[in-house]
């Protein structure tokens, strides 16, 4: 058969050709004579039976059975190198950088204090964290992975869910001590809240119980753009406030802050929001980010 003439490194050739957009470049890319590149894919079309360039004085277009056929040797070729990454990684330790980004308030109070763990364990490996309240393009940037905090992410990154969410009202010991008690979501409107400056989070507050669901109005004097913000407004005794769990559970054991209303479920938007893990959609995952993903995931199985 023809197509046993047909090897690897034409076929990487190929897809070579392709991404630079002419021979010569191609061979300045690989270090090679441009002769080389094209009896290469002169051979490649006599084996497959098909034209896969058509030739033009400035540049090389595929032909439509030349896209066809680079497609699926796309998938060859990237199938080839994962496995000889992930047959080298059962040799080597994890090690490179990962970029990772999330949200600076859940990067700060969560996810920062827990890396040192993970730099002791792979001391090869590095991490440069992006905190950011934007929606960075995370192919553009080159990130690795993200952590959302959201009801569902969107997108063709492939999402798990790293933990669930859950929101509770807080105060000081000391701002109780001088206001109104607070054992009804109604209680609120007698208070003068803490506000982060996000849709719902600086009028509605949601809640529901066993028996009951309602939507309560709520104000304040100082409405913030950070919830680390918020949190060192509460615990400055000036008010109540809606924070997520992993923001003020340390707070709470440790007697900074009170659960002002333990029975009740709340939210500033919907009760399904959670944290979120985002990686490319790809067959093959880098060692490094599978073990950053294991090394999240166990944080949260362990309760830390």
């Amino acid at each position: 058969m023809e197509t046993d003439r047909i090897n690897l490194q034409s076929l990487a050739i190929l897809a070579d050709v392709e991404r630079c957009g002419s021979f010569a470049a191609a061979a300045h890319a690989r270090g090679v004579d441009s002769s080389i590149i094209s009896r290469s894919i002169a051979n490649l079309e006599k084996a497959v039976g098909f034209t896969v360039f058509e030739r033009t004085t400035r540049r090389l277009h595929l032909t439509e059975a030349g896209k066809t056929y680079l497609e699926r040797v796309r998938l060859v070729l990237d199938d080839l190198e994962a496995a000889r990454l992930e047959a080298l990684e059962q040799l080597t330790s994890p090690s490179g950088k990962i970029r990772v980004t999330t949200s600076s308030a859940f990067g700060q109070q969560w996810l920062v204090p827990k890396l040192a763990v993970l730099m002791q364990t792979f001391p090869n490996l590095s991490v440069d964290i992006i905190l950011s309240d934007a929606e960075i393009d995370l192919a553009a940037e080159g990130i690795d992975l993200a952590i959302r905090l959201t009801s569902r992410p969107k997108g063709s990154w492939i999402a798990t869910k790293l933990m669930d969410t859950r929101f509770r009202v807080v105060a000081s010991g000391d701002y109780l001590e001088r206001h109104a008690k607070i054992a009804h979501p109604e209680n609120l409107n007698e208070h003068q809240c803490v506000l982060l400056s996000l849709p719902g989070y600086r009028s509605l507050w949601r809640f529901r119980s066993k028996d009951n669901d309602c939507a309560i109005g709520v104000g304040g004097r100082v409405t913030l753009s950070s919830p680390a913000a918020v949190r060192a407004a509460a615990l400055a005794g000036m008010g109540p406030t809606l924070l997520a769990d992993w923001m003020v559970d340390e707070d709470i054991a440790q007697g900074r802050l009170v659960d002002l209303l333990p029975d009740w479920e709340a939210s500033a938007a919907d009760f399904g929001t959670a944290a979120w893990i985002l990686y490319p959609s790809r067959n093959y995952l880098p060692l490094k980010v599978r073990i950053f993903i294991e090394f999240l995931r166990n944080l949260t199985i362990e309760g830390k």
